[in-house]
C-alpha cells in the first residue's frame, strides 16, 4: 500500500498524517475555511427488538464562505468491526467535505448513535448475526437519522434543502440507499461508497454474509425511491469482495433503480477505504454526475504551467518562513510524484503525496483559514 502524506502548517496549527490525509493524533483542530463546527440533535430510533430511544447525536457541518443559501450533502460514515467502534470517534471525511464545498455544497456528516459519544449506550443498527443477517433496522435507523439531519438542515438560513444529495461509505452506503427509498422531499441523487452490511475483514476477509439478504433490502428501496444512485466499489474490498457488490447492484436495476456501477481496480490493502484513498479514480465520476444533476461549479483547481520561478529542488527560493516550513518542502522533495506543494499569505503551507494531490495539499494549507497558492507539482515550480 502507497501512503498518501500530507502536512499542514499555519501560524496557529501544525499537523501531518498519512494514507487518507486526516488530521494526526492530538488535539483537534477543527478547518476554519470550512467554518467546521459540530452540533447536536435529538433523534429517536427504535432497534431490530423493537427497542426505541432518544439521544443527542453529533453533527459535524461544513460549509463555503457566505450567506448561502447553498444546497445540501448528507454523508454517512461507515461500521467499523466492534473491537474497533468503540476508537471509531467522530466523523469528519475532510476531504471529501472540501471537495462538495469547493462545489458550492453545505456538507453535514452525523455521527450516529451508537459511535463516538454513544458507543455502548445504544446501537440500533445490530444486524443479529452472520448466519441471520437481519439488516431492516439498521436501514430504517439509518435514514431516519439521514432525516433527522436534513429536518435540521431546514432550520439553517445558509442550507437550501429543495435539493439535495445523500451519500456515504459501507454501512452508510446502505443509509444511502435505503433513504433513496423512503423518497424524501428535495432527495436528488444518492452517492454509494462502498455499502453495504455483513462484512469481517477480520475474520471473513472479502466473504461478506448475508448477500441475498442485503440484495432484497436493496431491491425494495429500489421498487420505493426514484432517485438515481452512482455506486463505487473497489476489487480489493475487504468487507464485500466483488461479487456481492455486483449482485446487489443487478438487484437494484433489477427492481427499477437507476445509476450505474463504477468498479475501480484494486486500490492500498483495502479497498472499501477507497472513498478516502482512491479521489483520483472517485472524482471525475461524481463531477460529470452532480454536473447533470444541475450543479456546475467545479471543485478542483486545475495545475497551472511551470512558471520558472527558480529550480524545484531549490529549497532557498521556497516563499516560506521558519525552519518548519523548509523542512516540510525537503520532505515534499524526497517523495515521488504525484506531489504537490501550497504556500499561503500568512505563512502557512501545505503538501500532499499520492492521491488528489492538488486539491489536498491547497487544502491542508487552507485549513487555518488563509488564502493559498500552489508552489510545486511534481517536478515544476508553478508559483
Amino acid at each position: 500500500m502507497r501512503a498518501v502524506a500530507a502536512c499542514a502548517a499555519t501560524v496557529l496549527v501544525a499537523a501531518c498524517a498519512a494514507q487518507t490525509g486526516e488530521r494526526a493524533n492530538g488535539p483537534e483542530t477543527f478547518a476554519r475555511d470550512l467554518h467546521e463546527e459540530v452540533t447536536h440533535i435529538d433523534v429517536t430510533l427504535t432497534d431490530r427488538n423493537g427497542k426505541t430511544e432518544t439521544h443527542a447525536m453529533p453533527i459535524t457541518i461544513y460549509r463555503p464562505d457566505g450567506p448561502g443559501p447553498f444546497p445540501l450533502v448528507v454523508f454517512n460514515h461507515g461500521r467499523a468491526p466492534t473491537e474497533k467502534r468503540a476508537t471509531q470517534g467522530r466523523a469528519h471525511p475532510e476531504a471529501f467535505a472540501r471537495y462538495f464545498v469547493d462545489r458550492g455544497f453545505v456538507v453535514l456528516v452525523p455521527t450516529r448513535v451508537g459511535y463516538w459519544e454513544t458507543y455502548d449506550v445504544f446501537d440500533p443498527e445490530d444486524t443479529n448475526n452472520c448466519f441471520d443477517l437481519r439488516p431492516e433496522a439498521m436501514a430504517r435507523a439509518t435514514s431516519d437519522e439521514v432525516l433527522a439531519t436534513v429536518a435540521y438542515a431546514r432550520t439553517l438560513a445558509y442550507v437550501d434543502t429543495r435539493r439535495w444529495i445523500v451519500a456515504g461509505v459501507s454501512v452508510g452506503g446502505l443509509a444511502t440507499i435505503a433513504t433513496v427509498g423512503r423518497r424524501p422531499e428535495g432527495l436528488v441523487a444518492g452517492l454509494n461508497f462502498s455499502g453495504g452490511a455483513g462484512g469481517n475483514p477480520v475474520n471473513r476477509p472479502g466473504r461478506s454474509c448475508g448477500v441475498d439478504r442485503i440484495a432484497a433490502l436493496y431491491a425494495r428501496s429500489a421498487h420505493d425511491g426514484d432517485a438515481p444512485i452512482e455506486w463505487f466499489y473497489w476489487a480489493n474490498d475487504q468487507y464485500w469482495g466483488e461479487s456481492a457488490p455486483r449482485a446487489w447492484f443487478a438487484a437494484w436495476r433489477k427492481a427499477g433503480g437507476r445509476g450505474e456501477f463504477n468498479a475501480f481496480p484494486a486500490k492500498g490493502e483495502d479497498g472499501h477505504a477507497g472513498v478516502g484513498i482512491d479521489m483520483d479514480h472517485w472524482v471525475p465520476v461524481v463531477d460529470r454526475f452532480v454536473a447533470d444533476l444541475g450543479f456546475p461549479k467545479p471543485a478542483v483547481a486545475t495545475r497551472p504551467p511551470a512558471s520558472g520561478y527558480a529550480a524545484v529542488g531549490d529549497v532557498e527560493r521556497v516563499p516560506v518562513r521558519g525552519v518548519a516550513a523548509r523542512e516540510a518542502y525537503r520532505k515534499f522533495l524526497a517523495a515521488t510524484a504525484p506531489r504537490a506543494f501550497a504556500i499561503g499569505d500568512d505563512g502557512g503551507f501545505g503538501y500532499a503525496i499520492g492521491d488528489y494531490v492538488i486539491a489536498r495539499a491547497l487544502g491542508f494549507c487552507r485549513r487555518g483559514g488563509q488564502h493559498c497558492r500552489l508552489y510545486a507539482v511534481d517536478d515544476e515550480v508553478v508559483w
